[in-house]
């Protein structure tokens, strides 16, 4: 059985990490740089770096500060943040990111998921997916960082993705984030248990019971947390002992 994956997330504005609750109220999380040599220090199995106002404002992801980043970290590093062209990809991968995400682009040009899959390969394409159960207890898909609903629903988008040659899904559940009451089970089982490729579960996370709930209930590959690595809450060394003391395969 694969090793189930603990990854840090960064999310950046104006070039530092921010935290939020529900998509707002965001506030300073440290230095991105310093953070993500700690996290490769702690053990994190892999690192995402997503540049959550590129998209937005309407430019490119902040190379600069990626490939600084890349050169202080030993592990998978995935950026996104305002990709919507090949090269835009070739100059992030160029930069150091062992893997690139895509969302809102992707979604308004699905085959770009296609173009990016030839060119870099699957394992390379991760789209990630911002998504929120509405009052019809549907879950719609949203661009934009969580600012523009759209009609899809997030399975369909999921598989449409995966059938284009999206290699990952970075599924986050904008009603579960920063809330520290838990993953979104029901949606992330929903995908990972029907979809051929991984589910990182974002979102929520607020105790060690959380990531062990994620992996046996909604058989997630990764679980990806912010805010709880950030402000020293829960240590990665930590957590692994616990999740290997409750018999979930980890990398210790």
């Amino acid at each position: 059985m694969l090793a189930k994956r603990i990854i840090p997330c960064l999310d950046i504005k104006n070039g530092r990490t921010v935290k939020g609750t529900n998509f707002i109220n965001l506030r300073d999380a440290g230095d991105p740089v310093e953070l993500g040599a700690y996290y490769a220090a702690q053990g994190a199995d892999e690192l995402v770096f997503l540049d959550i106002t590129a998209t937005i404002e309407k430019r490119k992801t902040i190379t600069a500060l990626a490939n600084a980043i890349a050169h202080h970290v030993n592990i998978p590093f995935t950026v996104g943040g305002g990709i919507g062209t090949v090269e835009d990809v070739n100059i992030l991968l160029q930069s150091g990111a062992d893997k690139i995400s895509v969302n809102s682009a992707a979604l308004k040009n699905p085959i770009l998921i296609s173009e990016l899959a030839k060119e870099f390969g699957s394992q390379c394409i991760v789209l990630a997916i911002d998504t929120k159960k509405e009052e019809d207890g549907k879950w719609y898909v949203y661009l934009d960082g969580g600012r523009t609903k759209t009609k899809m629903q997030c399975f369909d988008w999921a598989k449409q993705a995966v059938d284009l040659g999206a290699g990952e899904i970075l599924l986050t559940s904008m009603n579960h984030d920063g809330t520290k009451n838990g993953f979104a089970i029901e949606i992330t089982k929903l995908l990972a248990e029907n979809l051929p490729v991984p589910v990182i579960a974002s979102g929520g996370a607020g105790i060690m019971d959380h990531f062990s709930e994620v992996f046996k209930k909604a058989s997630a590959d990764a679980a990806l947390a912010a805010g709880i690595f950030h402000f020293k809450e829960i240590a990665i060394p930590d957590l692994k002992k616990y999740l290997f003391q409750q018999n979930i395969p980890v990398r210790i």
